[in-house]
């Protein structure tokens, strides 16, 4: 019995001397930027990375999207190895390799979905000094809860006390609002006002336009001047899951395949559907929807959504291809626009997607990036891959 108490003596002493040492290392960054929301975090968390840099800050970013990294001060790349998974202790570790640089501010995607986690990530890892919440979409509702204010509830546990907190969120904002009130925080909702196409033309990749804006402010809060922090974020690079368009041209039919697997709520997706495809004539608009076994539910509202919009073909991939199509098939939509593939070689995929279409097709690929075998960035890597293929060929 005496061993088992000083056993637990000894590591409760361990404990609270790890945790001054990780809150020594936060403290001894003065700019702690704290990235939430539905949509756009772990875009928005370069962009600011990159402006920050350009303004002479020395920074360093972690993401947690598509493929967890971190940013070092100089902008080159680290990836994130997980042995057991995605835990919220990764903060602590990220902290202890960032005072190494001795960094003047630390950008940081939030990583955790359960409520419980968000507040104990900000409040016992980051302590952020500015935060930013993206927007407020309904996504992850199995832990959110089943409404949209539920999930604003949810992601205001990052807004931090007596700090700052910039949002793009409008149609629930006054619940941020009166959260971030409620400690001493003051919150600033962005609107896109400034930022014009031919700065977005700049970008190598599609950027929205509200996450530009985003990130301008929260650069201008840190210090540094806007056409500093644009350029800046002009020359940063894209997240993978960030939206991309390849073309191709391959036995006289054109293919146009667009990276929408980071929108993996329903709202998100069906918005950057409906902009792609909105304006388009007599063209085919194949979605490749791609699932995960332990996300049954959101596959199910991507399904939902895909049928308020503008479409040809559904095809299913990913792990579980056969109940989302019988869930599908029960939503309405007819079996001749639904096609269950599964996983087979990427290849396949993409010459179903050749023989679906006429002259031209739109291809947008919505759903889970990773999973088991990642097919989703798999998937893109293969029309990708064609693109530079076909395009290497024509140059001969």
């Amino acid at each position: 019995m005496t061993v088992l108490i000083l056993a637990t003596l000894l590591l409760v002493i361990n404990w609270m001397i790890e945790y001054h040492r990780h809150t020594k290392n936060v403290l001894s960054i003065p700019i702690r930027i704290h990235v939430n929301g539905t949509r756009g975090k772990s875009s928005v968390t370069r962009l600011i990375a990159a402006g920050l840099r350009a303004g002479g800050k020395k920074t360093v970013a972690k993401i947690t999207g598509t493929l967890p990294r971190v940013v070092l001060p100089d902008g080159r790349e680290a990836a994130i190895i997980r042995l057991m998974g995605a835990n919220i202790i990764e903060q602590k570790y990220i902290f202890r390799h960032a005072v190494s640089h001795q960094p003047d501010a630390i950008v940081i995607e939030c990583m955790a979905v359960n409520p419980v986690f968000q507040w104990i990530t900000e409040r016992k890892f980051i302590r952020s000094t500015i935060s930013v919440i993206t927007n407020c979409r309904p996504d992850h509702m199995d832990l959110m809860g089943s409404t949209v204010q539920s999930v604003t509830m949810c992601l205001s546990n990052t807004i931090p006390a007596s700090g700052v907190c910039y949002t793009a969120e409008n149609e629930h904002f006054g619940i941020l609002e009166k959260v971030a009130k409620s400690r001493h925080c003051k919150i600033h909702k962005i609107r896109p006002k400034d930022v014009t196409q031919e700065e977005l033309n700049l970008f190598q990749y599609i950027e929205h336009t509200e996450n530009v804006q985003l990130a301008l402010a929260v650069c201008a809060e840190a210090g540094v001047p806007r056409e500093i922090a644009m350029k800046g974020m002009q020359k940063a690079h894209p997240d993978p899951g960030a939206l991309k368009k390849y073309r191709m041209q391959d036995g006289g039919k054109t293919i146009n395949f667009y990276n929408i697997f980071a929108a993996n709520d329903p709202q998100s997706t069906a918005g950057i559907i409906n902009m792609v495809t909105g304006n388009l004539g007599d063209v085919e608009k194949i979605i490749i929807l791609n699932s995960r076994s332990d996300r049954l539910f959101r596959s199910h509202q991507l399904v939902d959504a895909v049928k308020n919009t503008d479409y040809s073909y559904l095809l299913l991939t990913g792990e579980i291809p056969d109940k989302i199509e019988s869930y599908a098939l029960q939503s309405g939509i007819p079996k001749a626009k639904v096609f269950a593939l599964g996983e087979p070689l990427t290849e396949v995929v993409y010459q179903k997607v050749l023989e679906l279409t006429r002259t031209e097709a739109h291809v947008l690929g919505i759903g889970n990036m990773a999973g088991r075998i990642k097919y989703g960035a798999q998937i893109v890597a293969h029309f990708k891959h064609k693109m530079n293929e076909i395009n290497k060929r024509s140059r001969k």
